[in-house]
């Protein structure tokens, strides 16, 4: 599997300061250390994260951080790329017929056996994991019919209310994989997801919490969460 970890983390900077956003801290531990836990519950055996800003930093604490029975990898952009591009220069190193994608700032309640399940019955070259939020105003949100994605709304403030977004996890088959490698895509949002023919993105809609640390806030909210762990 893969974890785009390689943002700038511009939007949460001022709280953390030259701290990579998978460090940031989450009741005292970093959130890439509660992500490896809730990955080895899954019997996930591989990950690779794509890394950029902050890269040795990560680096480091992995060579300080280790689960048995999980390898760890590494993938470093001299520059930054986009998460298609990651994605892309990562690819010679994500060798499964299915390649279990994420981003590395996202706490999810997700069951990734019942995901697994879900995208091999639907045959869809990808998965996009939804979950719905009370206030959807600071994201874009997703339209999903018959289990599958219809469409993409940009973000709106004045689309006030509960919907369905993008959490951040996705499933890709080999093929597409592969034909985002070939591309000149840098973003999985804008230059793969939205050029995909409506009903080709099969939508598993996670039932759970979401929350996106990637702000003040939103890393507060995380913090004040009795149990972390009530989010995998």
């Amino acid at each position: 599997m893969f974890v785009l970890a390689g943002g700038l983390g511009t939007r949460i900077r001022g709280v953390l300061g030259p701290v990579p956003k998978v460090l940031a801290p989450i009741h005292g531990r970093p959130y890439l250390d509660l992500l490896l836990d809730w990955l080895n519950r899954y019997g996930v055996r591989r990950v690779v994260f794509g890394l950029g800003h902050g890269a040795q930093a990560v680096v480091d604490h992995l060579g300080r951080t280790k689960k048995p029975g999980l390898e760890v990898d590494v993938s470093v952009e001299s520059a930054p790329l986009g998460t298609a591009g990651a994605l892309r220069l990562a690819g010679p190193r994500l060798t499964t017929d299915h390649v279990l994608v994420m981003n590395g700032d996202g706490i999810v309640e997700c069951d990734l056996d019942a995901l697994m399940a879900f995208h091999v019955r639907m045959d869809c070259p990808a998965t996009m994991v939804v979950a719905t939020v009370d206030d959807a105003t600071r994201y874009g949100r997703v339209e999903v019919e018959d289990d599958r994605v219809a469409g993409f709304a940009e973000k709106d403030a004045r689309a006030r209310g509960p919907a369905l977004v993008n959490a951040g996890i996705y499933l890709f088959t080999r093929a597409l994989l592969d034909r985002i490698g070939a591309g000149g895509a840098v973003s999985l949002e804008n230059d793969v997801f939205a050029r995909m023919a409506p009903g080709t993105i099969a939508a598993f809609v996670s039932g759970g919490r979401f929350l996106d640390i990637g702000t003040p806030e939103s890393l507060q909210e995380a913090n004040s969460r009795a149990n972390p762990r009530d989010f995998r």
